[in-house]
């Protein structure tokens, strides 16, 4: 599977694989992608290729490719995911608990200064970066005289402010993207959506995460991110080590309600329907 991005680029899908000389090179974004990822090294194997893997979804089940692929050392992959993304700095200091990259890069950030300015950055919290360094990045993309078309991970609520957003909106002909994980984030987000209240509701997407918490909790993040004139793009929750994508089911929620909530919103089924009369089949 692929995933188209922008100026029509595409994604890898979850698995990037690429050879260089006598080594095979396996990078697994999403752990339910681990079965897949040891098929190709078992097949690379095969053809007398060292194997070496890594990446996120190997990082939560080390053992996983275990006496198939070496797990040791750094790899640059993000270009064959996409050759139009880039990277200039790792890590996060919120340390979320559903956040593999707390874990994997720390809760420093490292800052990677001779990054390549392309088109997709896919820094993970932007906003919490040092002033100065955003500065940096931002005067790397002018002299280069490449626009960003996509800030994938977004900016983080706790940290966005007026100078923030004027500091990138020059530069971010893409959508604001930020998140609405937990109900204790309410006023940090509406601060964030009255900041964004001039620009179009497409270009305002709010990751909002369910299953963490009740129907009712999440239902309402929902509903307040279009209350505040934005678009919401669901996500249930997922262990971080789980080998089917399937999400964690507690706090009552059912594996169809979750489904039917994430179609209902990543369908922009909201536009003309409420929740309580969507119907998943689609007939009258």
């Amino acid at each position: 599977m692929e995933i188209v991005g922008v100026n029509g680029v595409n994604w890898s899908g979850g698995i990037a694989e690429w050879v260089e000389n006598d080594t095979a090179f396996i990078s697994v974004a999403f752990s339910w992608k681990l079965p897949e990822a040891y098929q190709r090294a078992a097949w690379y194997k095969a053809q007398g290729l060292k194997v070496r893997a890594g990446g996120p979804g190997t990082y939560a089940n080390k053992h996983y490719l275990e006496g198939i692929a070496e797990l040791e050392g750094q790899v640059d992959a993000i270009t064959h995911h996409n050759p139009n993304a880039t990277i200039a700095s790792r890590g996060c200091p919120v340390g979320c608990s559903f956040c593999i990259v707390p874990v994997m890069e720390g809760k420093n950030f490292t800052l990677i200064p001779d990054f390549t300015p392309r088109p997709i950055l896919c820094d993970n919290n932007i906003s919490a970066l040092p002033v100065e360094y955003q500065q940096y990045i931002i005067e790397k993309y002018n002299k280069a005289e490449i626009r960003i078309d996509d800030i994938n991970s977004g900016f983080e609520p706790q940290t966005f402010d007026h100078d923030c957003y004027h500091r990138w909106k020059p530069i971010n002909s893409g959508a604001w993207r930020f998140a609405y994980d937990e109900t204790k984030e309410e006023a940090d987000v509406y601060k964030v959506t009255q900041m964004l209240k001039d620009e179009p509701a497409g270009l305002k997407r709010v990751y909002v995460l369910i299953g963490n918490e009740p129907f009712e909790a999440c239902y309402r993040r929902i509903l307040q991110v279009i209350e505040w004139g934005c678009e919401p793009h669901v996500q249930p929750m997922l262990a971080l080590n789980t080998l089917v994508k399937k999400p964690i089911i507690r706090y009552g929620w059912t594996e169809q309600k979750l489904r039917d909530l994430t179609r209902w919103s990543n369908r922009w089924n909201w536009r003309t329907i409420k929740f309580e009369d969507y119907n998943r089949s689609g007939k009258p």
